[in-house]
């Protein structure tokens, strides 16, 4: 009973998240290992590289709504549905694997959207035009919480 609540209000509120992932301690011979990550310099680079191509692509569409009352959008997350669909176009690979994630875990429409937003946010800081396969399964990864850990 306890379980059937939590799953019920839950939910709902994990939707509102766009991702949520378990980060799970990091090994001893990790920490100590001599292999240098990614530095916060070039994390930074790469994230406003990301964030220009999305100014670029939004202030054309800004452009293109002239006088019409919609408020201006600056990044990814602010994408409305319609707006996911023209700037989230996928392949028949995609599609196919971001349905087979809806049916198997049994995603909400909202949750939908939250992935496509996230894959497009991938693909931008990758440098990529299109959303690809790689680009859907990462996306996907985070929302593993959606129904592995509250249902």
């Amino acid at each position: 009973m306890i379980q059937r609540y939590v799953s019920k209000v839950s939910g709902p509120l994990l939707d509102r998240i766009d991702i949520h992932i378990e980060v799970p301690t990091v090994q001893y011979k990790e920490l100590r290992s001599g292999v240098a990550a990614e530095g916060s310099a070039e994390i930074r680079d790469r994230v406003l590289r990301a964030r220009e191509r999305q100014h670029n692509r939004f202030a054309k569409l800004t452009t293109q709504i002239g006088a019409k009352a919609q408020k201006p959008i600056f990044s990814n997350a602010q994408m409305s549905t319609q707006q996911i669909r023209v700037f989230c176009e996928l392949g028949t690979d995609a599609e196919r694997l971001l349905e087979r994630a809806m049916q198997q875990q049994g995603l909400s429409a909202r949750a939908h959207d939250r992935i496509l937003k996230v894959a497009r946010t991938i693909a931008d800081l990758e440098g990529t035009v299109e959303v690809a396969v790689k680009h859907i399964a990462e996306a996907i990864q985070y929302r593993t919480l959606d129904r592995s850990y509250w249902a």
